[in-house]
């Protein structure tokens, strides 16, 4: 494979991942993992005490 022919497929893959995270951005409420229509999970972690400073 020749030089050019791997800097041909490096760019075609960049630009195929960067389609895909553009289209991932565009998506609204895409990281929340749950299904359309679906509620989201509450937060059920406890809440963390608050950093003690210098007394």
């Amino acid at each position: 494979m020749s030089r050019q022919d791997r800097l041909k497929a490096a760019l075609r893959d960049n630009l195929k991942r960067r389609k895909l995270q553009a289209r991932g951005r565009a998506e609204p409420a895409a990281d929340d993992g749950g299904k359309p229509g679906q509620e989201p999970k509450p937060d059920t972690t406890p809440p963390s005490e608050p950093e003690r400073g210098m007394d």
